[in-house]
């Protein structure tokens, strides 16, 4: 039994970026029957881990090496999605990138084979048959545990946030959800998903990953699908909140902001800094609202008593931590709105088009 422990953490502000996305043929349209690309062929010499499947076949997983300096996080994915497009391009498949696929139908598409997977169907069932979800998931290594529990927690507000700048996926399984990010909502379904509970210390939540491990509750600490978690073998706070990207910008800002939210709070944690006690189920709302609205979300302040616009908090935290990257992506078209007029104004083909990560 894989368990974590305090040891791993023992880094502090290094980086990992962990992107899904989609394979597609020719007419960019999600693909079964590419266990080649994945298993067939050694991997490339700038990727030597490789690549995997997700839970479908059509969807595969792309992640960054560790990443010592933060400056250096453009090269670093830029690295991994060029040597992913040309690795797929060998076998004629192209990549493309969004929380969703707008042409993906699950019940036409092969599930992976791996074994862990097929698990996970058998115990999760129709929640699992369907998730044909990418997201983006960002790590940022940190030097104490405890620490590293007590960052998770705070960042559970900031979590909606990035959900909304995020948000690019309306549509699911042919049709417009009227949601920004489907996506969300549709893995939400599987169990140890969403914002999580608070937890007192590294202790309790160790205690926890063990009592869900030796239950069967779950098979491996991986599938705590928190949209925070800190992850007990990596040394490292996880954000998996956002949606997958094309944009390599739009990630990197999303990277951006993680970082510095993980730098700002260690900083905080020093200082011993009292813990915020925003309700959970106010959370969920905020959760809610990014996930039904995208950019143009509010949000209930961190004092429970306000709402806060997205674009007031956009500015707040730019200044605050001195980052440009999210206002960028606020000010510009939100994904979920770029893909509804592509399909309104040219029709689905077009919009598949766009979804394509160029050569």
């Amino acid at each position: 039994m894989e368990l974590g422990s305090r040891d791993a953490f023992a880094r502090m502000g290094t980086l990992g970026i962990e992107e899904e996305f989609y394979v597609v043929d020719a007419d960019g349209r999600p693909t079964s029957g590419i266990d080649d690309l994945v298993y067939g062929r050694d991997p490339p010499a700038e990727v030597p881990e490789g690549f995997d499947h997700e839970l479908f076949k059509c969807t595969i997983e792309a992640q960054t090496e560790l990443i010592e300096d933060p400056s250096n996080a453009a090269d670093a994915l830029s690295t991994v999605r060029e040597a992913l497009v040309d690795h797929a391009a060998a076998d004629g498949y192209r990549i493309a990138a969004a929380g969703l696929h707008p042409a993906a139908k699950w019940r036409e598409l092969e599930h992976a084979e791996k074994p862990r997977y097929r698990a996970q169907l058998d115990r999760i069932q129709y929640p699992q048959h369907r998730n044909t979800t990418a997201g983006l998931h960002v790590h940022v290594g940190v030097d104490d545990a405890d620490k590293a529990v007590w960052i998770a927690n705070r960042l559970r507000w900031h979590c909606p946030i990035l959900l909304a700048l995020s948000a690019n996926s309306p549509f699911w399984n042919g049709f417009d959800t009227g949601l920004a990010s489907a996506r969300a909502k549709i893995f939400e379904n599987l169990p140890n998903t969403g914002v999580p509970s608070a937890f007192d210390d590294f202790d309790a939540f160790n205690a926890f990953e063990r009592r869900m491990v030796e239950t069967d509750s779950i098979s491996d600490r991986g599938e705590l699908w928190f949209d925070v978690r800190p992850h007990t073998g990596h040394g490292t706070v996880e954000v998996r909140a956002p949606d997958a990207q094309r944009d390599p910008a739009v990630t990197l800002a999303m990277v951006e902001y993680v970082h510095a939210l993980v730098v700002d709070y260690a900083e905080r944690y020093a200082d011993g800094e009292s813990a915020p006690t925003l309700r959970r189920e106010l959370l969920d709302e905020n959760k809610w609202r990014a996930i039904r609205h995208g950019h143009d979300a509010s949000f209930v302040a961190r004092d429970g008593e306000e709402t806060v616009p997205l674009g007031e908090v956009v500015a707040d935290e730019c200044d605050r931590l001195g980052i440009s990257g999210i206002r960028d992506v606020y000010e510009a078209e939100s994904g979920a709105e770029r893909q509804r007029r592509l399909r309104e104004e040219s029709g689905l083909d077009a919009l598949c088009e766009d979804l394509v990560l160029s050569p």
